[in-house]
């Protein structure tokens, strides 16, 4: 794929025609029970505040509240479209609704924000009429702080629909042409230092950020993978309705939905995990050893147990057995269910010191990142970190990939993943390894089979707008 590739947008199909979205006759008085109706508005609006007062994850959130609340079908899917899609577009949201308030962010009351930001997403980013996003948007402010407010939202949400996304983009991104980078980042809705260090990772090929930009910038598919030994990818794709993923071959991908609700889900025979992160573990379990493979594999950073889950299936084929570190007690918890009935035994301890005997045949560092590789799937994160935040972050990296040398057998192999592409938490911390303890880098293209445009190695570089895939990224390493 080349630099001018582009993802198609998706955006909400839901017209907003329903019976809480009709356009009001002229001198009809405002109709409370609106809003009362209006579940899929009120629960996007009460998980942005969730995200906003308390740091909650979107993702997190939503699905039990729509649970909780029975918002089902087209209200749930509604719900999900308003609830992510302004959580990841809250950069830009924000941009417009600032200048047209004519007010700084951080000087509107936040439940007023919460509600600006739904009405404006649809405004710019969805194909609901604009009275109704006005409309509905003016209701939820109005029967919770009254008319005064509710004109304050109406007024700055006219403003905000008079022009469309890509004319507030010619008006507030910065010049395409003094400041390419910003423009890209303004435009797809990403912090500046974000789009820079995709950049950064993309090297030669930094053509192609407007493509990365912008699948990052859609709503991904579910990603769902079959317990090896128990269901094929087939027989999955085959229950749910998707379709197998061409990477993994446990990999089935849905076009959405609540995966919980599946059968294949709530009976342990099927997950949730993007099919970038199945590759990682699949890499770990095809590295060609010096010696046999005596069954002791290693998951160093286990939490919340998605890979610990995939490789415990792989290893029961075998006859294996996995240890699973993870230093929380709560996460070590969800690791103990994704593995249930499995052989995977977990540990609650530091993964930089573990208390582990060496000579492990196979070790995997899912390493604690930045993330910035999964933003699609975790919309609010993009906002809420910082440059700073990498500095501890690669330290950290630094130390449990330094243990897992220590705990490796000769002749084993360590696999070193990310959910990030950022040169220092990836390439940096792998080559400050082979530095500092004489560790020898493997091809990991070889890992990979049938998956293109991974790089020229010997690491691995996955890219949503390349392979569909979370940005991930995999070094494997021996002694």
């Amino acid at each position: 794929m080349n630099g001018e590739s582009k993802p198609p947008r998706r955006r909400s199909k839901s017209p907003g025609s329903g019976p809480s979205e009709r356009s009001r006759r002229p001198g009809q008085p405002p109709n409370t029970a609106v809003a009362q109706r209006d579940d899929p508005r009120l629960a996007a609006r009460d998980v942005l505040r969730a995200v906003r007062e308390r740091d909650a994850y979107a993702n997190l959130v939503l699905p039990g509240l729509l649970r909780e609340r029975r918002i089902t079908g087209r209200d749930a899917a509604l719900a999900t479209e308003l609830t992510y899609g302004a959580c990841r577009s809250q950069g830009l949201l924000d941009a417009v609704i600032a200048e047209c308030a004519a007010r700084p962010i951080t000087e509107i009351d936040g439940p007023l924000l919460d509600v600006l930001r739904l009405g404006t997403y649809q405004l710019l980013r969805t194909r609901i009429a604009a009275h109704a996003a006005v409309a509905t948007s003016v209701d939820l402010v109005r029967t919770e702080a009254g008319s005064g407010k509710a004109g304050f939202v109406n007024a700055v949400l006219r403003k905000a629909g008079a022009k469309t996304e890509q004319q507030w983009v010619a008006k507030l991104a910065p010049n395409s042409e003094r400041d390419p980078i910003g423009h890209l980042a303004f435009q797809f809705a990403h912090p500046r230092w974000i789009a820079q260090s995709f950049a950064d990772a993309l090297g030669p090929r930094a053509g192609e950020l407007r493509a990365v930009l912008e699948a990052d910038d859609a709503r991904p598919q579910v990603h769902l993978v079959a317990r090896p030994g128990e269901i094929s990818a087939e027989e999955l794709a085959l229950i749910t309705g998707g379709e197998p993923g061409p990477y993994s071959p446990y990999a089935v991908h849905l076009d959405g939905g609540d995966p919980g609700a599946l059968e294949p889900v709530r009976d342990g025979l099927a997950a949730v995990q993007d099919e970038g992160s199945q590759l990682v573990a699949l890499a770990l379990s095809r590295a060609a050893l010096d010696g046999v493979d005596r069954g002791r594999w290693l998951d160093l950073c286990a939490g919340p147990g998605g890979k610990a889950a995939l490789l415990g299936a792989l290893a029961a084929i075998e006859g294996f057995r996995v240890d699973a570190v993870e230093p929380a007690e709560h996460r070590a918890e969800l690791v103990r269910k994704s593995t249930r009935d499995l052989p995977v035994d977990v540990h609650v301890a530091d993964g930089r010191d573990a208390g582990l005997a060496p000579g492990f045949d196979r070790i995997l560092v899912d390493a604690p990142c930045t993330g910035l590789g999964a933003l699609r799937r975790r919309p609010e994160a993009r906002w809420r970190r910082q440059p700073a935040d990498v500095a501890d972050l690669v330290r950290l990296q630094r130390e449990l990939l330094a243990a897992a040398l220590e705990l490796i057998r000769p002749g084993g192999v360590v696999l070193y993943s990310t959910c990030s592409p950022h040169l220092q938490e990836t390439v940096g911390v792998v080559a400050d390894a082979v530095r500092r303890f004489g560790a020898t880098q493997l091809d990991a293209r070889e890992l990979l089979p049938g998956v293109p445009e991974i790089g020229t190695g010997p690491h691995v570089q996955l890219w949503p707008h390349l392979h569909g895939t979370d940005a991930m990224f995999l070094a494997a390493l021996t002694r």
